[in-house]
């Protein structure tokens, strides 16, 4: 049966996260990257390997820590509350569950280097302003014993400084598509920086004439879906937990200036209206953080059926959010839209997140399939 509380162990990691992340990552750390131009720290990167957070989901085999989906999540709720920008979602949760699908020399290889935290990786699905894996154009057309991959990816989250790509093409006129795992130096890939209003590192890969080889191949060819669906739906997942962690941390700051806000000589958390708002808000927090725990943990116990329980979850954190960092902004009146106070930059990866493997319209669209409607 599912429990729908975190373990001994989960609460450890949790507490150890949030104490090192407080300390290294607040959210003034994202300001200074965003101040310099930069969206990613690589010291950072490699104190969270050091921990064992990049290999969270590799086997120990390989060198990781194999903690697990539901452990993915606790540590990926931690970086939502201070907005940390890091290979993770990308990296130690898409990649290493896609490489773990295929069992060969090559991918355990890649399986290793990602624990160490040696290797990163982006995920090139989008072509359009929505996401829509089955809708992919990109060609990679035959040619002799391989082919040529011809065609445009959008959204590249991570993208900017990765060492390697997933790119999803079509290997056929008919549905046929295929997964490829494509170093970013190969002749013909090219990257165009696209920043993002959250400061998180996104690019559109242009793909001329790339030559891939059967080596290149992440599982087999015409069946993406077989690798990429469970890789899929771990970053969904880790994603509605940083999003659940978002919330959170937006709510933390908005209770902690209700206290401190004074109005006619008493805090205005005194005033019933902005209480049941704050109630409101916890009680919506509470129940998306029970249904990304039930995602992380029907994707440690059953795999094959977490469809419905991952689209749950990252539609109840895009609410969720959202309502957060609006409440947020209404409740710090003037100075929660400005640029000097930090509410603004959890509204704006609240925005951007919504977006990324899925809006709420797609994954209301899965529930209300997968429920018969």
């Amino acid at each position: 049966m599912t429990k729908l509380v975190r373990t001994e162990e989960e609460t450890l990691l949790a507490d150890a996260a949030r104490g090192f992340l407080g300390d290294a990552a607040p959210v003034s750390h994202l300001r200074a990257l965003r101040d310099k131009g930069e969206t990613q720290d690589s010291d950072l990167w490699a104190q969270m390997a050091q921990m064992g957070w990049a290999g969270v989901l590799v086997p120990e085999t390989c060198g990781g820590s194999e903690m697990g989906h539901a452990a993915a999540g606790v540590l990926a709720e931690e970086m939502g509350k201070t907005l940390v920008t890091s290979p993770f979602l990308s990296t130690a949760v898409i990649a290493a569950t896609a490489l773990k699908q295929v069992a060969n020399d090559r991918s355990k290889e890649s399986l290793k280097q990602i624990a160490q935290g040696t290797m990163t990786y982006a995920l090139a699905i989008d072509e359009s302003s929505k996401f829509q894996p089955d809708g992919t154009a990109l060609a990679a057309h035959r040619e002799g014993n391989g082919f040529r991959l011809e065609g445009q990816k959008r959204f590249v989250v991570d993208g900017g400084t990765s060492d390697r790509v997933l790119v999803l093409a079509r290997t056929g006129d008919d549905k046929s598509l295929t997964l490829f795992d494509i170093p970013f130096d190969r002749s013909g890939v090219s990257r165009v920086a696209r920043p993002m209003i959250d400061s998180r590192d996104a690019v559109d890969v242009i793909f001329d004439r790339v030559e891939a080889t059967g080596d290149d191949i992440l599982g087999s060819v015409d069946d993406a879906m077989t690798v990429l669906k469970p890789a899929l739906e771990a970053g969904q997942a880790a994603l509605a937990a940083e999003m659940a962690g978002l919330a959170s941390g937006a709510f933390e700051m908005t209770v902690t200036y209700l206290k401190e806000r004074k109005q006619f000589g008493v805090p205005i958390g005194a005033f019933q209206a902005l209480q049941h708002r704050a109630a409101h808000l916890w009680c919506e927090t509470e129940v998306t953080t029970t249904a990304i725990l039930h995602a992380g943990r029907k994707l440690d116990e059953d795999p094959g059926n977490a469809t419905l329980a991952v689209s749950l979850a990252k539609a109840r954190a895009i609410q969720t959010a959202q309502l957060a960092v609006r409440e947020g902004v209404q409740m710090h009146g003037g100075i929660g839209m400005t640029d000097a106070f930090d509410m603004g930059f959890y509204m704006k990866r609240a925005r951007v997140a919504a977006e990324w493997l899925g809006d709420y319209g797609y994954h209301a669209a899965q529930v209300a399939k997968l429920r018969g409607f």
